[in-house]
């Protein structure tokens, strides 16, 4: 049951901080026009997509533009992609 709760807290972790990553980067919209700012918008997108995958899931299921295995397959990938960077996230702050 341990492991069970590490996971949803894995997810949940990595959710809220891509949450809080895709909420900042659309704070501070600024021009890329270097190829710097293309890696630095590319890596922030990295950890901002499950919260931008989902939100457009959730767009997309409530105008009904989306079949209800599109969304679920999405919100799998999000729950995922989540994990990872949760995981990663847990990882960062035990050893700090």
């Amino acid at each position: 049951m341990h492991a069970f709760w590490l996971l949803l807290f894995s997810i949940t972790a990595g959710f809220t901080v891509s949450a809080i990553v895709a909420n900042l980067y659309r704070i501070c919209i600024f021009k890329v026009t270097s190829r710097s700012g293309q890696a630095l918008r590319a890596a922030v997108l990295v950890v901002a997509g499950p919260s931008v995958l989902f939100e457009n899931a959730m767009r997309g299921r409530i105008a009904k533009a989306w079949n209800p295995v599109l969304f679920w397959l999405a919100t799998a990938g999000v729950l995922y992609w989540s994990l990872a960077i949760g995981l990663l996230v847990l990882e960062v702050t035990t050893h700090l």
